[in-house]
């Protein structure tokens, strides 16, 4: 988002002075989101990916087609009625699932000397025939593993913990074993879904079908790249009737495609000629985007009749797909998936404008009354700023959570000026690095091209003051607040979120608070005048 830096440097001040007056918690921390909606790091935002997901489910609804949910799980023998010879080399990318058969464990002496060990007594041999029945309807599958322990405990009258411990050292056969493979597999291809889904309703509804699903498949590659990934979504749709042609994977392509701002289209025959789709009908749209040109984006085709008659299907079937990521990297000027769907492990760079939003004060007033002490705090040492003291400005009088109270801003030493020269100092992050500095020509630069976080050192210390006055008369005492040379954002009452601390640090940038503030309020109990 562009902006003009005079204008957001505008807003950055209207922000802290409109938390002045409005309730607390208004200034922990300065966003800027009602203006620049997008720029604070902490804003709410989809995921890129599921972004993509729910676009492309209205705009499959919005064009007539009714959501499925296909089958996850496809067992081997499909994978060769769909793909006949092909499926050797197809099921060298699918997943099989495997699990964990359940042992039969025996109870000898070992094992009930072990099991003496751990709990410091002798298995009774009630509750040694009890474990025998346990385990027996364990491996009958009559117990599931979920209530195994618990029942173990119970029947030896131990606690959970001594139990594991027990199948960990005691019972081998549980230490021992190893996932065996079944014959199902995870979908690699939206497509085996499509198959089972179909033949369950081909002459139980109404033509022509019209169904979509976007929903993930898996695929076992060699190894994910900045194009691939093992776990992926498809957008897939079928359309099945009597007079369904390839002529309408074109028409949904090209209304598909669309709703996403592609203008042009091409179909070419798609070279890698799946066994699944009829020959010559596998096509792939190309599709002209104003920014990127032109994209492949989609493949679609006629389902082969010996497929579908391998499932009874007894209608012509066009099927489209199109990968979710594929569609989201374009929109989101992507190079890299795995940058785009785990960005988590990717931590993206912060801009300055992201630091800015995360520099907030310290201590602040919690109630209405303090947040306008704070102002007068303030209006008082910038209006006496450059009184030489010894001298003393009362900035307010009055009560204050029912307590009456003077609050004066002073400075004692003789010839020293009520606000020290950095009192003036405005925090701006420049190129990363967050600088407290003065509004003078040696740092027009950094004002010019740095972002402002809207707050300078006599404001956060006047709401360091003004809370901490606020603490002392809860407790009816007076309070002294004194900030003289600031080395550290903490000692002008600012601190900056962790994780833009953490970012900071990992680029080498600088966090430059030093300057002279001496800024003294004092707050003494008044009495009432009578």
């Amino acid at each position: 988002m562009r902006f003009d830096v005079d204008t957001y440097r505008k807003r950055a001040r209207e922000h802290f002075e409109r938390a002045w007056h409005e309730g607390p918690g208004v200034l922990t921390p300065p966003r800027f989101s009602d203006q620049y909606p997008r720029l604070t790091y902490t804003s709410a935002a989809p995921h890129p990916i599921f972004e993509m997901v729910n676009r492309l489910r209205e705009t499959y609804l919005s064009l007539g087609f009714s959501e499925a949910c296909n089958p996850i799980i496809v067992e081997e023998q499909d994978v060769y009625r769909q793909f006949g010879p092909e499926a050797s080399a197809v099921l060298d990318r699918v997943f099989y699932l495997g699990g964990l058969d359940r042992p039969n464990q025996g109870i000898g002496r070992e094992e009930l000397e072990g099991i003496a060990r751990i709990t410091g007594r002798a298995v009774e041999p009630d509750a040694e025939e009890r474990l025998r029945e346990i385990l027996q309807q364990y491996k009958k599958s009559v117990i599931d593993g979920d209530d195994l322990i618990h029942a173990t405990s119970e029947a030896l009258r131990i606690d959970d913990g001594q139990t594991v411990e027990i199948y960990e050292k005691v019972f081998s056969e549980f230490r021992n074993l190893v996932p065996r493979s079944s014959r199902s597999t995870l979908r690699s291809h939206m497509t085996s879904g499509w198959f089972l889904t179909l033949s369950a309703l081909w002459d139980r509804t109404p033509h022509p079908i019209r169904l979509f699903s976007v929903d993930r498949c898996f695929r076992r590659e060699q190894e994910e790249g900045p194009t691939r990934l093992m776990c992926y979504h498809s957008a897939s749709c079928v359309i099945a009737g009597e007079d369904v042609t390839n002529e309408e994977g074109k028409a949904v392509a090209r209304a598909l495609l669309s709703a996403f701002g592609y203008q042009d289209f091409r179909f070419r025959p798609d070279e890698k000629r799946s066994k699944y789709y009829m020959p010559d009908s596998q096509t792939e749209v190309y599709a002209r985007h104003p920014v990127h040109e032109w994209v492949e984006v989609a493949t679609f085709g006629m389902y082969s009749p010996s497929a579908l008659a391998e499932y009874g299907i007894g209608i012509p079937v066009m099927n489209l797909g199109l990968g979710v990521e594929r569609l989201a990297m374009i929109a989101n000027n992507s190079k890299d998936i795995r940058q785009l769907t785990y960005p988590q492990f990717h931590p993206r760079a912060l801009t300055d404008i992201d630091i800015a939003g995360a520099i907030y004060l310290r201590e602040e007033p919690a109630s209405a009354e303090g947040r306008a002490l704070a102002r007068a705090i303030l209006r008082t040492a910038m209006e006496h700023a450059a009184e030489v003291g010894p001298c003393s400005f009362v900035a307010f009088e009055g009560p204050l959570n029912g307590i009456h109270i003077r609050v004066t801003v002073e400075e004692q030493e003789e010839g020293a000026k009520l606000c020290g020269p950095a009192c003036g100092n405005e925090v701006f992050v420049h190129q990363g690095s967050v600088l407290g500095i003065p509004n003078t020509p040696q740092w027009a630069k950094v004002r010019d091209e740095g972002v402002a976080a809207g707050v300078s050192y006599v404001e956060a210390v006047s709401a360091l003051a003004a809370a901490r006055i606020e603490e002392a008369v809860r407790c009816g005492r007076p309070a002294h607040i004194q900030v003289k040379m600031a080395k550290l954002l903490s000692d002008i009452n600012l601190k900056i979120a962790d994780h833009a601390m953490r970012y900071i640090t990992d680029q080498k940038k600088k966090i430059d608070a030093r300057g002279p503030v001496f800024l003294s309020i004092r707050s003494d109990l008044a009495e009432r005048d009578s």
